[in-house]
Formats: structure tokens, sequence, C-alpha cells
């Protein structure tokens, strides 16, 4: 098995835990398990896309999983922003 291989069939277990999370994003019984999942989802994005770069020999992958990274935090960011209230957290 070569290594392009393990890195595809690592990249297809990301995509099985982030349906799992993706789970959790929707039926979360909390606000902040739902933050949190959706904030999983794109990390776990950026590493589906990076393991798909070094599987694939794609450096255009790196580049797409960088903007999508950056993306994700000024999401997180922006979230926490809009849902923390004076004195409350969430």
């Amino acid at each position: 098995m070569a290594i392009e291989e393990v890195f595809i069939a690592a990249a297809a277990l990301f995509v099985v835990l982030a349906i799992m999370m993706f789970y959790r994003a929707v039926a979360g019984p909390t606000t902040q398990d739902r933050l949190l999942a959706v904030n999983v989802l794109g990390t776990n994005t950026v590493v589906i896309l990076a393991l798909l770069a070094a599987g694939l020999d794609q450096a255009w992958f790196l580049d797409v999983a960088l903007i999508y990274a950056l993306l994700n935090f000024l999401m997180a960011v922006a979230i926490s922003k809009f849902t923390v209230e004076r004195g409350g957290v969430l």
C-alpha cells in the first residue's frame, strides 16, 4: 500500500467523522454543543483538504485549506462575539 493510499484512506475516515459531527451540530441539545460541532466540522474540513493534497499530490488543496482555516477562525470569533452577552457566556 502506497503512502498516497494511506492519506486518502485517512481522509475518508475523517469524512465519516465529519458526518457524525454534523449530526451533533444539527441535534445538539444546547447552543454550545452546536457551536463546538460547527467549529470541529471546519477543522475537520481543513484536515481532509490537507490529506487530499498529500494523497493526490495537488498543492492547490493546501491553498484552499489555508483559506478555509482562516474563514473558520473568523467565523468562530464572530459567532462568539454575537452570542456572548454582558456578563454571561453563550
